[in-house]
């Protein structure tokens, strides 16, 4: 079925709209003031967008176990994209103010749930005013129900279990943290109780793959950030983690848009390996 599977530019959206009937999520969120993509998205949006709760939303409930922002129940996640409007054969575009860091998580759980057709707005909302596209503001109209059904894509999840099996899990994963350098290394940690990084495990900051602007570079130059980060093995089975499993969908979205073979999310990423004390720590690059 054709259609954007990765990544659309604010163009191409444009053309959507005026072409068919794309359900158009807005996911833009401040973990600092939740409330903000809300009130956001009420004053001015991408004509007929609809509003994604990072924490309402897009996450389950947190428990003493998990990470920050834990799976949903599919059921509960396909209820809630389709009271949003997804559809089997409908086109679901998603995007934020951030780069695609929070929209690259409803990419990553429609994925999950069997739903190909979904595509993160290059640039963003910026990208979107910038280029002199049409906003709506006012009252969002209800959207009409979709018909998702959920098809659940359990193998594309890694656990913690997987990880603490062994010492040498996380380097055997290949596991590539996507925080910022300096998270990754334990200098500063402005969210989560405990500074540092998975032993094994290496860094790829996911705006390594954005332009100034915020938008994804190239898939050749995406590739062959990659191709560096994975040691120059493309094929073989790799995993993305964060801090809690959100900005990590960013990377798995940018390899779909190079053309390479999609990650596996580790979805409790460091926020859940710390829950237990015992778990090892490292600081420094490696």
């Amino acid at each position: 079925m054709p259609g954007f599977r990765s990544v659309i530019t604010p163009a191409e959206l444009a053309g959507l709209l005026d072409a068919s009937r794309p359900v158009v999520i807005d996911c833009r969120f401040d973990l600092m003031d939740p409330a903000a993509g809300r009130v956001a998205w009420q004053d001015s949006r991408v004509p007929g967008a609809v509003y994604a709760d990072l924490d309402a939303d897009l996450a389950g409930p947190v428990t003493p176990a998990a990470g920050r922002h834990p799976l949903p129940d599919p059921e509960v996640m396909a209820e809630r994209f389709r009271a949003m409007g997804v559809s089997t054969a409908r086109q679901a575009v998603v995007y934020d103010d951030s780069g695609g860091a929070i929209a690259s998580r409803a990419w990553w759980l429609l994925r999950w749930l069997g739903h190909d057709l979904v595509a993160v707005l290059s640039g963003g909302f910026g990208a979107w005013q910038d280029g002199g596209f049409p906003l709506e503001t006012g009252a969002p109209e209800e959207p009409a129900c979709g018909d998702l059904q959920p098809a659940t894509r359990a193998d594309e999840v890694a656990t913690t279990e997987e990880l603490a099996a062994t010492p040498a899990a996380p380097r055997s994963m290949r596991l590539v943290d996507v925080r910022d350098a300096a998270r990754f290394r334990g200098e500063v940690e402005p969210i989560d109780p405990v500074a540092g990084h998975i032993p094994g495990a290496t860094n790829l900051p996911f705006k390594a793959v954005l332009d100034d602007g915020g938008h994804f570079l190239s898939p050749p130059e995406i590739e062959r950030l990659l191709y560096e980060c994975l040691e120059g093995d493309l094929e073989s089975p790799w995993t993305v983690m964060c801090g809690s499993g959100v900005t990590a969908c960013h990377l798995a979205v940018a390899a779909e848009y190079a053309g390479l073979a999609a990650p596996r999310l580790y979805v409790g990423s460091f926020s859940e390996w710390i829950r237990d004390p015992e778990r090892a720590v490292a600081r420094g690059a490696r």
